[in-house]
Formats: C-alpha cells, structure tokens, sequence
C-alpha cells in the first residue's frame, strides 16, 4: 500500500476514527485504524466493537492495500506535522511497519495484520430515511443532558429515539431522563422513518455522532433496526449498537396538571441561579424559589458558607409558591433554551415542574423539585 495525502484532509479524517478507540483496551488490534487504500481515496476504520466509524478521505493512491496501525499514535504525528504538508503513507507487511513521510520527517509505525481487524458484522435495517444536520443535532443536543449516568439503570444511559405522536401528528421524537429530569424533544417525521422501531442510542454515539452534524444543511442517511443504527453523510459512517433494554413509559412522568405559570427571561434566570448558587452546599445544591406576583426570588441558605439571595422581575400571578431545585438541574434546563423566554409550570412544591420554551412545544422538560 502506498498513497500520499494532504495533511488538513488525513488529520479530520483520522480524528474522527480515533476518537472512537478506546484508550485502554486489553485487544490490541482495537487500538488501531484500518487504513485502507484504493482507487482514488482511502478509508480510515476504527471500532470499539459497539461503536465503528468509517472516514472517506481523496487520496492520490499509487499501490492499493491495507493495514492497521495505532489510532492515537498516528493522529498525533498528523496533529503535529506543519499545515500543508503532503504525507506519504506506504507500508511494508513483511517488516510489520507503516512509514508516514512528510517533508524531512520519516516516522515509522508497528503495524498489526488487517485479517484481525473485527469488522462489525451488516445489519438488516427496518427503517430508511433522510434528515438535515439541524434537525438531529437539535434533537440530540436539547436532550443529552438528561442522559442518566448510573450503569445499573443502563437502559437510561442513551437517547431513546423513536416515533411519537406530537402537537402536529406524528414525530420524530428524543427522549432522555435520569430520574430527576426529562428532556423531550420532537421534530416533523422525516419521509421512510414511519416503521423506525424505537432504540436507546447511546451516550458514546450520541457525542461522536456531534461530530457529523456541525452543517446544517448536510443531509443524513439515517438507518435504523431492532440492533443498530447507522448515520451517514458522504465522507463519513458511524454505525453503533443500540442499548438492549426497555425504555421506561416516561409520558407518565410528564404532569399534565400544572396551572401555576411562570415566565421569565431565560439568560437572566440562567446568571441569577448561577450566581446564588456559588454559596450553595455542594453536595445538595439547593436553591429555593419563591414566587409571588410578577416576583421572583432565588435564595440558597448553607449553614457552612452563608447565604444568598436574588430578586428578578417575573410575569407571575398566580397564589404565592416556595419550591427548591437543584442548581445543576435549574442551568442544565435553562442553557436549552433558543428563545428568550423560558416557561415554567407548577402545580405544588412536591409535584414535578415542566418547562418549556416560550409557545414552542416541540421541545420540554421535566425537572424533580427538592427539600429546601
């Protein structure tokens, strides 16, 4: 194998493939990169046997091959390389070593044989279709936070995307909770998605899928089955397991019944918990509102540190409320918030609240309240 590269190409390329591996694995073979040339490009694979990213990148190729080397060494000689320099890949499978050239630096790599390399087994995809860059990462970004942490409740620990009905029919839909907070979010239901079966998308997906919907306008190939689920633009594929479990009924968490409405303005409210919090316990991080006419006032109270309080301008006017959350959870939920105003409905201090932004209904979120 042999073929030279621009630098800027081979770097995005192999980043995107090495942010997969994982730093500490007892198989050797997946550290590694699956370079493989032929015709006029080259593809970089990376796995962690969940996970398995594929970068196409245009390469001027002289001996069509492959050959797997380490991921994190080789993007880090790219990383270090001089912007436009031409690198020059060639390998030599009989010495088990890669040379990567590239001006007057001459590096060379330990290679492992291609045949190891665990390619993830096609998957019959149920569902087919095609959604904008946009319209994913909103669904996934306004949801992530939400992911829960907790590996017993592993079932928690992803997106559960799927199609629901919404305000205006059916949707496509991001769910995530972690017990004490739920983000919904819906988009229109792309054209194909209509038999999509419903999958937890994990966590490790969910960020490096980030990575393939920075433009807006890119379309996304989006293929889905009970197993997997694939997301495609032309350069790159990620494909990943979905969680094995059962998805909780989260609309039985979504209150219904909330009366008590509050609106405010979203970035002041975000500076103003911000800001009383810093004297919060760090262990509850409790801040306590209390509302009355067109009032609102934050205040943490910690005996260990001292106290706070913070009064803002509200529209408010229902019967006076004390209710305490979590800071955390507070900025989490209000850093989702696109439109000026963010828009909280309570029902009493030990019921959930729901919030949302503005009149857009497309997306809400559930926060627990707590003892304060």
């Amino acid at each position: 194998m042999k073929f030279s590269i621009e630098r800027a190409v081979l770097l995005k390329a192999i980043a995107q493939a090495q942010s997969v591996v994982e730093r500490r694995n007892t198989i050797p073979i997946l550290a590694n990169v699956l370079i493989e040339a032929e015709g006029d490009g080259v593809q970089f694979r990376a796995t962690d046997l969940d996970i398995e990213v594929v970068d196409k990148a245009p390469a001027m190729v002289e001996k069509a091959g492959a050959t797997t080397v380490s991921a994190v060494t080789l993007h880090e000689i790219v990383r270090k390389l001089p912007d436009g320099a031409q690198v020059q890949l060639s390998d030599d499978s009989a010495a088990g070593r890669l040379t990567v050239a590239a001006g007057r630096s001459n590096f060379q790599l330990a290679t492992l044989p291609k045949e190891d390399f665990p390619v993830m087994a096609s998957s019959e995809y149920g569902a087919n279709f095609s959604a904008d860059a946009g319209t994913l990462r909103r669904l996934f970004d306004k949801s992530k936070f939400a992911i829960s942490t907790e590996e017993t409740r592993y079932y928690l620990n992803g997106v559960y995307m799927h199609v629901a009905t919404g305000e205006d029919g059916q949707a496509l839909r991001c769910v995530a909770t972690d017990g004490h907070r739920l983000a919904r979010v819906d988009a229109p239901l792309p054209q194909g998605a209509e038999t999509m079966p419903g999958v937890i998308v994990p966590r490790k997906t969910v960020n490096e899928l980030r990575k393939l919907l920075d433009d807006d306008e890119a379309q996304i190939a989006v293929s889905v089955s009970e197993t997997k689920v694939r997301f495609a633009t032309p350069e790159i594929t990620l494909t990943s397991k979905v969680i094995d479990g059962t998805f909780p009924d989260y609309t039985r968490v979504i209150p219904t019944g909330n009366t008590k409405k509050l609106e405010v303005d979203a970035a002041e409210f975000a500076r103003a918990v911000d800001r009383v919090a810093t004297v919060s316990s760090e262990r509850s991080r409790a801040v306590k509102l209390s509302l009355d006419e067109d009032r609102l006032v934050l205040s943490v109270n910690a005996p260990d540190s001292g106290n706070a309080e913070e009064e803002l301008a509200v529209a408010y006017a229902d019967e006076h409320l004390d209710i305490g959350f979590n800071a955390k959870y507070l900025l989490e939920i209000a850093s989702q918030v696109d439109r000026e105003n963010a828009v909280f409905l309570f029902n009493s201090a030990g019921d959930p609240t729901l919030m949302r932004e503005g009149s857009d209904t497309s997306a809400l979120y559930v926060v627990m309240p707590m003892r304060v």
